[in-house]
């Protein structure tokens, strides 16, 4: 048997006579080497590049806050999506402690932003946990409550980095007080009794509790991630339209809940009730820039306009002053030697107020405006309810023996909690659901348009919105499609690229201008406000009060409701009763009932 001592030796007298021979083999031996770690770091590079996600966001910007601190400020912040520019060098400022009502026109790039914070492309501080609630929780076999309290690995990693700074020599200081914290803040003990608690603000009683999460629709699975996102009282949250899929009850429970929210909130909501309730500042996006104000909506509405109208002064003035030395400058300049050195002088005034600077002319927000077509009047009653029951078994009945008439001139809002059957009644009134006993009189001529949330999910994404008109109403002009898309506010391109690159809101325009094209009669909005930002919400609500049919709204917008609704009718207890009193009375009745007054 050969020894390793002998192999060695061997190895060196053939690496001997390789060098004597011009080192050709050793050579070649490196070459080949070489080329397989090129190869290999090639295979290694293509690997990684297919776990690579490639992201349809660019953001760029600098931290100037503390490392370590609990307050954010980044400064030189641009967001770019699809190569199209939402924000362009400005700075975004969150504070410990306060509550950011996020604002902005659709299509703007609010829930970008978020995405952006929430995916951590921008410069935040490691030790800041953050949870953008942006989906609805996974359908799976786990109770509403188990999907709740599920956040071990959280709690697992905290306790993994609390024993890592522990041992090192400064005792972990600031950083490890901060984890003991949070870590208290997940206590398993109290666990279980605070998300149940969450979950019943949010409407789900003791057996829907423990409800599997694949039993629930979409928008009850949304309202389980909410609950997670409460639960899990991060050090940012996020939140986009959170109201959305609730009713009035649990808008108000979140409001409450939202007020005593102590970390950093940032939210996005078209609910100017909501946000007046919540917020402590609003982030307004407009002309690629954020700004900061102080207070709730109204008090941002209040000192935007102060603002704006100084702003507006300055500008005036200066542009008046520049016109006077410009006139004098063209008129003196060339005269005597007097008035060419005072022509002079304004000329050096002039250039030196443009190196300063000037005021900027104030950049309005784009306005609205929707617009119904009036459709004459008909002989009432033109919907009536006669002892009419339903219920979609026998033994489940949701109405029982309800009688009531819908006209023109009705403007009706349905309220109550979830379930209660708002959206049935809906359904009733259109012939979409027959009644199990009495009789729905429609007038002969009645034409009923109803706007609800899934129609959103009937459009065609690959389609422009224009492509959509014309296919839903053939044998139309194109441009009789275009000013009836353009009563809506969506003009230009956004009229021929496909769907799928509109906002929500944008799509949810669309809809609209596909109803009302119908002209029809009465109109059933359920949820209207969803994805509409405040001003769209303004303008759908002048809209409505100009036009001549009749309107019933189902919607958690209490702003909304108080613009339209003359009357407010409760669903409840298999019946529907008319509310003596308007909405905010209504709202206080709920705050009472859940034990939330002031």
């Amino acid at each position: 048997m050969v020894s390793d001592a002998s192999k060695k030796k061997a190895a060196q007298k053939k690496a001997a006579a390789a060098a004597k021979r011009g080192g050709k083999a050793a050579a070649s031996s490196k070459a080949s080497a070489s080329a397989s770690a090129s190869e290999k770091a090639a295979d290694q590079l293509a690997n990684g590049v297919g776990d690579i996600v490639i992201s349809d966001r660019t953001c760029t910007g600098v931290l100037c806050s503390h490392p370590l601190s609990r307050d954010i400020r980044i400064e030189s912040l641009s967001v770019t999506f699809h190569g199209h520019d939402l924000i362009v060098d400005s700075e975004l400022e969150l504070n410990y402690g306060r509550r950011y009502g996020l604002l902005g026109l659709n299509g703007c790039g609010k829930s970008t932003l978020l995405t952006a914070i929430g995916m951590r492309e921008l410069p935040i501080p490691e030790h800041m946990d953050i949870y953008h609630l942006a989906r609805e929780i996974e359908a799976s076999d786990m109770s509403a409550l188990e999907a709740v309290i599920s956040c071990d690995e959280e709690r697992l990693r905290l306790e993994k980095e609390a024993e890592a700074l522990a041992s090192q020599d400064d005792g972990g200081g600031e950083a490890l007080d901060r984890i003991y914290e949070r870590l208290e803040a997940l206590d398993a003990s109290t666990a279980e009794k605070r998300a149940a608690e969450i979950l019943f603000g949010l409407g789900f009683n003791k057996q829907m509790q423990a409800k599997k999460t694949r039993d629930f629709s979409g928008g009850w699975r949304m309202r389980i991630a909410l609950a997670r996102a409460l639960f899990m009282n991060p050090t940012i949250l996020l939140l986009d339209e959170p109201t959305n899929h609730l009713d009035l009850e649990a808008c108000v429970w979140l409001e409450e809940n939202l007020k005593k929210f102590e970390r950093i909130l940032v939210v996005v909501s078209h609910s100017q009730d909501f946000l007046n309730g919540v917020c402590t500042n609003i982030i307004h996006m407009q002309s690629k820039k954020l700004k900061l104000y102080t207070g709730n909506y109204d008090q941002y509405v209040q000192t935007r306009a102060e603002l704006e109208e100084n702003q507006m002064k300055q500008y005036k003035w200066e542009q008046d002053q520049i016109a006077s030395m410009k006139e004098y400058i063209a008129r003196f300049g060339h005269g005597s030697a007097k008035l060419a050195r005072q022509a002079q002088s304004k000329e050096k005034t002039l250039a030196k107020m443009e190196r300063g600077g000037l005021t900027e002319k104030v950049a309005r927000d784009k306005v609205l405006v929707f617009r119904f077509v009036d459709v004459g009047k008909l002989p009432p009653p033109v919907l009536q309810f006669v002892e009419v029951t339903f219920g979609y078994t026998p033994e489940t009945l949701i109405y029982k023996n309800i009688d009531f008439g819908v006209d023109l001139d009705s403007r009706i809002a349905l309220v109550g909690p979830n379930g209660a059957g708002k959206s049935t009644l809906l359904k009733l009134m259109t012939g979409e659901l027959v009644p199990i006993d009495g009789m729905v009189r429609r007038h002969n001529h009645l034409r009923i348009a109803q706007y609800h949330q899934h129609l959103a999910e009937k459009l065609d994404m690959e389609m422009s919105a224009l492509q959509y008109m014309i296919k839903e109403y053939p044998g139309n002009e194109e441009e009789k499609m275009r000013a009836a898309i353009g009563k809506f506010g969506l003009s230009g391109k956004a009229q021929v690229m496909p769907m799928k690159n509109l906002s929500d809101g944008q799509r949810s325009r669309v809809i609209f201008a596909w109803l009302a094209y119908r002209q029809p009669h009465l109109l059933l909005l359920d949820e209207p406000t969803n994805h509409l930002d405040i001003e769209t919400i303004d303008s759908l609500a002048e809209a409505l009060n100009e036009w001549d049919g009749g309107m019933v709204l189902v919607s958690h917008d209490f702003r909304l409701i108080n613009q339209v609704a003359h009357e407010i009718w409760v669903c409840a207890d298999q019946c529907v009763t008319r509310w003596e009193g308007d909405i905010m009375d209504f709202k206080q009745h709920l705050k009472a009932k859940a034990g939330l007054s002031d």
